[in-house]
């Protein structure tokens, strides 16, 4: 039994967050994570969820959590923002895009917005991040500037304006790859004026 036990935790180091998927994958009863945690070894960070006690959590956590929960999402609006440090703004719920057809995920914690990218909207400027031991898909400064523009009524114009301004003054992306996405996301007509009266 205790080396079952250490194998949980050992998958448990190595994944970051631990989820009852993993251990059935791995062939391994789901009761382990109860006596785990009831050992003080593991803790529920939410349904289903599980961390090393000794783990220390970052101020992206809920990243990492969100993309265990749902790993074919990406990471962006002002969640993304957030993570480059870009802007003011600091959203309580994980922004995360999901493809037009895929169904919304059920998800307790951590909270969810979810909004709906398609085609290369969807599939351009995604890097991948290593949070919490977790490959989290987020999207590039530039793409998510752009994506601020195209979800302005969402998110208030001047949310995309002040990511446009502090992406460019702290060389987060050039003014080619602005350029570049808004094309990709159709707002090159939107984001010109602003583009060019940023020096």
């Amino acid at each position: 039994m205790a080396d079952m036990q250490d194998r949980v935790l050992a998958l448990a180091k190595r994944k970051g967050i631990l989820r009852v998927k993993d251990l059935h994958e791995a062939g391994i009863h789901p009761e382990y994570l109860r006596r785990l945690c009831k050992k003080g070894a593991l803790v529920r960070i939410g349904r289903g969820l599980y961390m090393p006690a000794d783990a220390q959590p970052t101020a992206n956590a809920g990243l990492a959590q969100a993309s265990r929960r749902v790993p074919h999402g990406i990471i962006c609006l002002l969640s993304a923002l957030r993570f480059h440090e870009i802007g003011t703004a600091n959203p309580f719920e994980v922004w995360i895009a999901l493809d037009q057809d895929v169904r919304r995920p059920q998800v307790e914690y951590p909270p969810l917005r979810v909004v709906r990218f398609s085609g290369k909207a969807l599939i351009e400027g995604v890097e991948r991040h290593r949070i919490e031991s977790v490959q989290v898909k987020i999207y590039s400064p530039a793409k998510t500037v752009a994506d601020c523009f195209k979800y302005r009524n969402k998110l208030g114009l001047d949310v995309a304006i002040e990511a446009l301004r502090d992406c460019l003054r702290s060389k987060k992306c050039t003014r080619a790859q602005l350029w570049q996405y808004a094309k990709i996301c159709r707002v090159t007509e939107v984001m010109r004026p602003y583009l060019e009266a940023v020096s």
